[in-house]
């Protein structure tokens, strides 16, 4: 009886690793909520203190964290939060708008009557969010809940995934939150949602790309018109 019970108890490695696993998550979503400024330094040791882990396991998460685009090492200054300039960040929206353009048009052609509905459904929930009834920002969760990560999942090529899904995700999340909050843009992006996904819903793949670049052109130019007094705000 002994045997078995110490046979099912979790090994170390198991807690340490479960351990490493809460922590890289909390400190992700620290940093896409802006709780981590962008540009702060990282201090392992405060890290390390602040969470009760050790150095192993929290290099690990800070080195997926860095995988993610979310964390920079830079020579003689160690981690900080990334920062992008306005001019990185106009560069990526339009990179957003060409893929996730073609994405639109992929999954027009691809998409069953279920996804659509179960697309529908997404934008309801986002409707219904307190925060966005509020209009103090747009719903802003991850994977089966994005209405950008369901489009791009649906396109059916491999590569957008990789490259939206898993490489620049976390990124773009960090910044779309951070400019989501902008008076009237929630409720202008939830429109523009819904006109995508009727798009879609039609078959349209050219209309859906359309208005998909056009989206994500008008949350450039959001961000741009914002981006000083949000620079000013992370300026410790």
């Amino acid at each position: 009886m002994l045997k078995e019970i110490v046979d099912n108890m979790p090994k170390a490695t198991e807690i340490t690793a479960t351990r490493a696993e809460q922590v890289f998550a909390q400190l992700q979503a620290a940093i896409i909520r802006g709780e981590l400024a962008p540009g702060s330094k990282i201090s392992e040791q405060d890290l390390a203190d602040t969470y009760g882990i050790s150095r192993g396991p929290l290099r690990e998460a800070l080195n997926r964290l860095e995988g993610q685009k979310l964390l920079v090492r830079m020579p003689h200054v160690g981690a900080r939060v990334v920062s992008l300039g306005k001019r990185e960040l106009e560069e990526l929206y339009d990179v957003r708008a060409e893929l996730e353009g073609m994405a639109c048009r992929l999954a027009a052609a691809r998409m069953s009557r279920d996804e659509l509905d179960a697309l529908y459904a997404v934008l309801q929930t986002h409707e219904q969010d307190p925060q966005f009834q509020a209009g103090t920002a747009y719903f802003e969760q991850d994977g089966d809940y994005d209405f950008h990560y369901r489009i791009i999942s649906a396109s059916g090529n491999e590569t957008l995934k990789k490259l939206l899904c898993d490489d620049l995700y976390q990124l773009v999340r960090m910044y779309r939150i951070r400019f989501s909050s902008v008076p009237k843009r929630p409720q202008t992006a939830l429109s523009e949602h819904y006109r995508i996904v009727d798009a879609l819903a039609a078959g349209d793949g050219e209309l859906a790309e359309l208005l998909m670049r056009r989206h994500i052109q008008a949350s450039k130019r959001n961000m741009a018109s914002h981006f000083d007094d949000a620079h000013t705000e992370d300026t410790p």
